[in-house]
């Protein structure tokens, strides 16, 4: 495969609001680059993952007000510094990711995407997100002794602002310079975002919940995983469509920068997660951390069709027996019955 000319990279254009003159036929759609008419006919599809994945992430509809937080608040009282301070940093970077994820899909990848059936995904998605973001309002109203220093932090925390950048660039290099190889990148960069920084952070909860700390924060976090796990399928699904239809963007210069992307998440979320832990958070050492970030970047890269880099295995298996979606749980505190399989999509998420 011949390296990429840098210089002669696509631009992609957002696609049109109204567009009656296009005669796109359902096997022509592309997922960027195509003529669509705008309208949403879902009685052909091209993309049957794609409608699949709308009517699951229907049937997960829920609520952030179904968990009642009141045993959390006393719970938090009771934690350690140390503690207190995780789950603040933690909750601090779950809702910049989340506000920026609902920003970036609807301003900075659904205008590109020209197949009506994965707009919807990406519209339901923004919307989810949305959700999560109000689930983080709760928790923090809720439990928190400072509100405004939680949701300041992203500002007045080197580290999570470092970090934030980070993450941020990628998307903001899309918004600069549209072109095919960015767009491709963005969707690696999503399947990070989804797939690897989320999946970290929510650890630390179900860490704390395991200890018996913090059950309701670890069933708010669950229901918000169960709608993660979806939208990393949208992205997973995306790439490895492109694969089939585009194999010329998987270039050996796409390749390099995409296994770097990933070594570089590695290490920025094995930092942060040492930082929000200080090595005082029973279950969570620094080799634990990242031995769990580099078999999450392997899973996710497997699951599009790159090799693994780190050949790790789950260093904290008991995390996946938290979030099994396939039973019901139940609310002690409410004595509800949680219903995690609505949709039911299993929590196997390399799809």
């Amino acid at each position: 495969m011949q390296k990429e000319d840098n210089n002669k990279q696509t631009i992609v254009h957002r696609k049109c609001i109204y567009n009656p003159n296009s005669s796109e036929t359902v096997n022509e759609r592309k997922i960027f680059g195509g003529n669509p008419t705008a309208m949403f006919e879902l009685n052909k599809i091209k993309y049957d993952w794609a409608y699949n994945l709308w009517r699951t992430m229907l049937a997960n509809t829920w609520f952030p007000e179904e968990v009642n937080m009141n045993q959390d608040k006393r719970d938090y009282l009771a934690l350690t510094v140390q503690e207190k301070q995780g789950y603040d940093r933690a909750l601090a970077q779950l809702i910049f990711m989340d506000s920026l994820q609902t920003n970036n899909l609807i301003d900075n990848i659904n205008p590109y995407i020209t197949c009506p059936e994965i707009n919807l995904l990406l519209v339901r998605q923004a919307y989810e997100e949305s959700l999560h973001a109000q689930s983080y309002a709760v928790m923090v109203d809720s439990i928190s002794a400072n509100t405004e220093e939680i949701y300041d932090m992203w500002r007045n925390d080197m580290a999570l602002k470092s970090k934030n950048d980070y993450i941020a660039n990628v998307y903001i290099n899309l918004a600069n310079n549209p072109t095919e190889s960015n767009l491709l990148k963005a969707m690696f960069a999503n399947q990070i975002l989804e797939g690897i920084y989320f999946y970290s952070g929510f650890a630390y909860f179900y860490t704390l919940s395991r200890g018996g700390k913090m059950l309701n924060s670890s069933e708010m976090i669950r229901f918000i995983q169960r709608d993660e796990v979806t939208h990393l399928s949208i992205f997973q699904n995306m790439i490895c469509s492109l694969k089939q239809e585009r194999q010329d963007l998987f270039t050996d210069i796409l390749k390099e920068e995409v296994i770097e992307m990933f070594r570089q998440a590695v290490e920025i979320e094995s930092n942060w997660g040492e930082y929000i832990t200080q090595g005082q958070i029973l279950g969570l050492t620094s080799k634990i951390i990242r031995d769990y970030i580099e078999y999450l970047a392997d899973k996710r890269l497997n699951a599009v069709g790159f090799p693994r880099i780190y050949n790790k295995q789950n260093p904290i298996k008991w995390v996946d027996e938290q979030v099994n979606f396939n039973n019901q749980r139940t609310n002690f505190f409410e004595a509800k019955v949680r219903n995690y399989t609505k949709g039911g999509l299993a929590f196997d998420d390399d799809f």
